[in-house]
């Protein structure tokens, strides 16, 4: 049972947050407009208030007190006194307990009530809506904030700070990876702490990943709308608490992730968090009031001229304000957390367009990147971003500054349409598969920057972009008017699964010239997890809220024959780009002798494509041939040799080398051989990798 004096000692306006220094526990939070801060003490099972203590002092916008003899394990919250003047974008209603945006662990689970809400929306469905005012106490309902302390011996723990060109990622999700991993202890699975075990990184091991991005690992909301349809937030893009980990993927405390960190990185792994400081879990105006809206809703969100409403460039109600001073600290010092205390290796931005937007609109010179570039933690991070949003102008792909590589779409498109046989993709392709310097020029910018993928877990899987015609979303409950319309999938003449053994072969093959695509291309390559043995999520492309057998890996597709020899390809695909890696990913310009170029474009003919022939909207075979020096003076030669038309093309070859078929997706059961002859075949809807050695120049035929 605690015992606490009456009052609060003065305390200290830095750190924000609840921090303990081995005497007691020092708490500070940001309002500007806020009258009175109140501290809420709880028993340790967060149920019943024990205690309330005014914070004594206000500097610098900051509301702070100390509290002496508190300890890790206090449970809190705050109530926020000032006016409720939603015309005017305040919200203040002391009879809401808030979390404090600076929370390090969360206790008890939120239960929805109408009295989460600043105003009264039941029973009597008020005309004010929002502009009324509710008093019924929320704390209840309410999660709470848990101080924490001590620290973790991280012992001689190193980054393996792998080089952009090396760089091979695998998006997970942290429980749909685990949930039905029979080597993983009933009580692990879904949980943190399985990434550490042997049996996964074994596996990320075996396919040569040199980094995981993890999913939503920071504390998210359960939504109202998708709790009454019986349905659950499984992506964790609705933030409650940016400082804590989520409390359904741990045991017993954070340092089940730290753990699981420190045993990726002895295993050479980083791990990058894929992150959301675009919006918060308190939606709309007409959302609950949980933390930031009743700390400072004006400073907090960006709001519409009229002041009532908040701005929705995000899609989901509400727009963080990274204009406002105290927001970015918010932002930074959350990020930093991560980086420091839990030692992750970089960030992913979920709807990056939204962190550059100032008030008129995307800057590439915006504040939060200013700040994360002359970060001494964070700019020495991999830093990604998801570089659009829903709001205006917000396509905004390649207008990140460095040190930013950005998801590209646009890669990800033209591979699933030139493989789909699409008509006119070849002169857009060949711009993806080269590092897309359209989008990222040299020398400012670099191939690294644009990260390539065929799959993330915002559509369909693989697997399922060649199963399904359109998209499956009936489970999500919204008569599937959610999820992309088209995601260019093909089903190769039966809709859905199939015994038809040619449909069957056909599907694979394209998969496997996807892949091949994708790690013989200049970039950074991401891998979804599950798409290296053909996990399917039955068609759903928009698997937000499937918390259950649709959105989980089901490994049983890992141990079948089609599956295991997957997963061998891939990881021989991953081989082959580390091996040439000078090649594929080069640190310098090679010194090719005439008429050689570092790469160079072809057809079927070993003729480099005309003006005419990138015009031929019905050519369906394209050459990448990339050429570089060896230390030896003798130049290596790697050529991706790719047919997406219907029928079995003979490809000629340069003559004066011997060359090396390295992979054929078309006959994945051979290994390296030699081709005898001067071409060589390559059947539709496959790709065939080979590799020469040759002391002199390959000019390319001229078309007769």
């Amino acid at each position: 049972m605690w015992s606490f004096p009456a009052w609060l000692d003065p305390g200290v306006a830095s750190p924000l947050g609840a921090i303990w220094d081995g005497l007691g526990v020092n708490f500070a939070v940001f309002s500007a407009s806020a009258q009175q801060v109140e501290l809420c003490v709880f028993d340790a099972a967060g149920k019943r208030e024990m205690q309330r203590f005014v914070l004594p002092c206000f500097d610098g916008e900051v509301w702070h007190g100390y509290l002496p003899d508190a300890a890790p394990g206090l449970v809190y919250g705050y109530r926020v006194y000032g006016p409720y003047e939603p015309k005017n974008g305040l919200r203040f209603n002391h009879h809401k307990l808030l979390l404090d945006p600076y929370a390090r662990q969360l206790i008890g689970r939120l239960r929805w009530t109408d009295a989460l809400f600043g105003y009264r929306i039941r029973p009597s469905h008020s005309p004010q809506a929002d502009l009324s005012f509710d008093r019924r106490d929320s704390a209840p309902a309410m999660v709470k904030g848990v101080v924490t302390g001590g620290s973790f011996n991280w012992q001689d723990d190193k980054r393996p700070r792998t080089a952009w060109a090396d760089t091979i990622i695998y998006e997970l999700h942290p429980k749909g990876f685990t949930q039905l991993l029979e080597s993983i202890s009933p009580a692990e699975r879904g949980r943190l702490s399985a990434l550490s075990r042997p049996s996964v990184i074994a596996h990320l091991q075996r396919l040569r990943i040199t980094a995981v991005e993890l999913m939503p690992v920071q504390a998210f909301l359960q939504d109202r709308h998708l709790v009454d349809r019986k349905l659950g937030n499984y992506w964790g893009y609705s933030t409650l608490a940016f400082f804590a980990p989520e409390p359904s993927y741990i045991i017993d405390s954070a340092d089940e992730l730290r753990i699981a960190i420190r045993r990726l990185h002895a295993a050479g792994i980083e791990v990058i968090l894929d992150v959301v400081y675009n919006h918060t879990c308190e939606g709309s105006e007409l959302g609950p009031t949980l933390s930031w809206r009743g700390f400072d809703n004006s400073a907090y969100y960006r709001l519409c001229d009229d002041r009532r409403h908040l701005i929705n460039d995000t899609g989901t109600g509400n727009t963080l304000n990274l204009s406002h001073a105290r927001v970015m600290q918010m932002v930074l010092d959350s990020l930093r957390y991560w980086a420091e205390s839990f030692h992750v290796d970089g960030f992913r931005f979920d709807l990056g367009a939204t962190l550059g937007r100032e008030p008129a609109g995307f800057d590439p010179g915006a504040g939060f990147f200013d700040a994360v570039r002359q970060d001494p933690v964070l700019s020495q991070l991999k830093l990604i971003s998801e570089p659009w949003d829903p709001g205006p102008g917000g396509y905004q792909l390649g207008n990140h500054p460095l040190p930013f590589a950005e998801w590209n779409d646009r890669y990800r498109d033209a591979v699933r349409r030139y493989w789909r046989g699409d008509s006119g993709m070849r002169p857009e392709l060949a711009k993806r598969l080269s590092g897309s310097a359209d989008i990222f020029p040299p020398p400012a910018r670099g191939a690294w920057c644009s990260l390539n993928y065929l799959a993330s877990h915002d559509g369909m899987t693989l697997a399922d972009l060649a199963t399904y015609e359109r998209k499956r979303n009936e489970a999500n409950g919204e008569d599937s008017r959610d999820g992309a319309d088209d995601d260019f999938s093909a089903s190769w003449g039966i809709d859905g699964p199939t015994d038809d053994a040619n449909i069957n072969d056909l599907r694979q093959r394209v998969v496997r010239s996807m892949l091949l695509t994708l790690f013989v291309s200049r970039g950074t390559p991401m891998l979804l997890a599950g798409d290296e043995f053909g996990r399917t999520q039955s068609g759903n492309n928009n698997a937000y809220c499937q918390d259950n057998e649709i959105s989980w890996l089901d490994w049983s597709y890992a141990e079948n024959d089609a599956g295991s020899l997957l997963i061998l390809l891939v990881s021989r695909m991953i081989a082959v780009r580390k091996t040439f890696s000078f090649l594929i990913s080069p640190r310098r310009r090679a010194d090719l002798p005439a008429p050689m170029n570092i790469i160079e474009w072809l057809d079927e003919r070993n003729v480099a494509l005309s003006e005419s022939d990138w015009e031929n909207g019905e050519g369906r075979a394209l050459v990448i041939r990339y050429s570089g020096t060896r230390p030896d003076g003798q130049i290596e030669i790697l050529a991706l040799l790719m047919n997406a038309s219907e029928s079995e093309l003979e490809f000629k070859l340069p003559q004066h080398a011997r060359w090396l078929v390295l992979l054929d997706t078309a006959d994945i059961d051979r290994t390296t051989f030699e081709i005898e002859s001067g071409s060589y075949s390559v059947r539709d809807r496959s790709a065939v990798l080979i590799n020469a050695v040759s002391t002199e120049p390959l000019p390319a035929d001229q078309a007769s």
